[in-house]
Formats: C-alpha cells, structure tokens, sequence
C-alpha cells in the first residue's frame, strides 16, 4: 500500500479537528463544561484521545476554539441566507441577531464560553475565531464603517457585552431591549434581520436612518 499524500493526511487531520470541535458543543451544551471530560470529547468524536492533546493545549481552549466556530457558522448562515443581500445594514442587523440568538438558543453553553474569556485564559487565538473575525470585520466594513480598526472591536465588544446581559444569572436582560438598544446606536430599522415576536420595546422604534 502506497503511503497517503500530504493533501489526504491534511483533509484528514482536517476533518479529525472538526469532529473534536462539534463533539465538544454537543457534550458542553447537554452536561455542563465540569462534567465533561476530554475523553468524552474523544470518545464522542470517534478519535483517539491523544488526538485531542495534539489539537489543543486543554479543555478551555478546545472549548474556545468550539464556541468561535459554532459563531463562525451561526453567523455565516445568517448572513449569506435567502434572499442574500450586499446592504450592509441588513447585514449588520442579521449579524447582531445571529450573536443574541445564541445567546437565546445555548444558553449554559454561551455563558460558559464567555466565562472563560473574561478569566486569565482571554481570547484564543485560533483559526476558528480569526474566521469569526473576518466575517465581523467584513460586516463593519458593509456597513460603511470609515476606521474599521476601530469600530469592529467596538462591535465585538458591545455583542460580548449584550450576550453577557442576556446570560447574566438571577437578573437577566430582555434580549428584546438589548436588540433595540444596539439597533438604535447603529442606526438600524427595526424591521431588518429577524426581529422578535411583539414588536420593538416601548412601542415605537425611531430609525436615524
């Protein structure tokens, strides 16, 4: 048997890495980050446990680098949707309702993931969230941004800062309220991307558009 080109031992590395990110979603999303271990990461992805050492450093990163490319996705298929769009504020709009959404969506997830950011460990640099950051700084950029060095980790952090007030235990935001309140200093239609059931909080919504 001829030995496998160095393009089939990356497509299969590749995709090794891959498995070990979405089996860590799916494990953290049903049992907590606590409760799982890097061998039920393995054993879920169908790989060998040294794989995981291999990729990662350890569980905290793995699970960074799982969360960026969960975001990554989520927020890719928002905006490349049917009808797909060029407007940059319709862009912007799904872009902020793709972020709250999983905040919504993983909740036990989410708050874990941003748990870790705000501890010593920070961001993970990682190929999964320098994707997630393309795809914002593109945004900003379609949006019409004139210093995209400046308003895209403004962006970031205002989106960090909106997930952590949905997530926030005993006294939680309305994502309603958060959506509206980034939607109005950006400028935003209420009606653009996927608003919520009910309608703009307050009732009425002024567009600076």
């Amino acid at each position: 048997m001829s030995p496998r080109s160095a393009s089939v031992n990356e497509e299969l590395r590749r995709r090794s890495r891959e498995r070990l990110l979405q089996a860590t979603v799916d494990l953290v999303a049903e049992h907590g980050y606590e409760a799982t271990t890097l061998g039920d990461i393995a054993d879920r992805a169908g790989t060998a446990r040294g794989l995981v050492s291999y990729y990662f450093p350890g569980k905290r990163q793995l699970l960074q680098s799982a969360v960026h490319r969960l975001m990554h996705r989520t927020l890719d298929a928002a905006l490349e949707r049917e009808p797909r769009t060029d407007d940059g504020r319709e862009r912007l709009a799904r872009a902020i309702d793709a972020i709250l959404g999983l905040a919504r969506d993983q909740p036990l997830l989410m708050r874990t993931h941003m748990a870790g950011i705000l501890q010593a460990e920070g961001f993970v640099q990682c190929p999964e969230q320098q994707r997630l950051a393309e795809l914002l700084r593109d945004t900003v950029t379609r949006y019409g941004s004139a210093d995209v060095d400046t308003d895209y980790p403004l962006l970031r952090a205002l989106l960090m800062g909106a997930v952590v007030a949905v997530l926030l235990p005993g006294a939680p935001m309305p994502l309603a309220r958060l959506r509206a309140e980034l939607f109005q200093r950006y400028g935003l239609d209420w009606e653009l991307g996927v608003p919520p059931d009910g309608g703009p909080p307050g009732g009425t919504f002024p567009s600076r558009g």
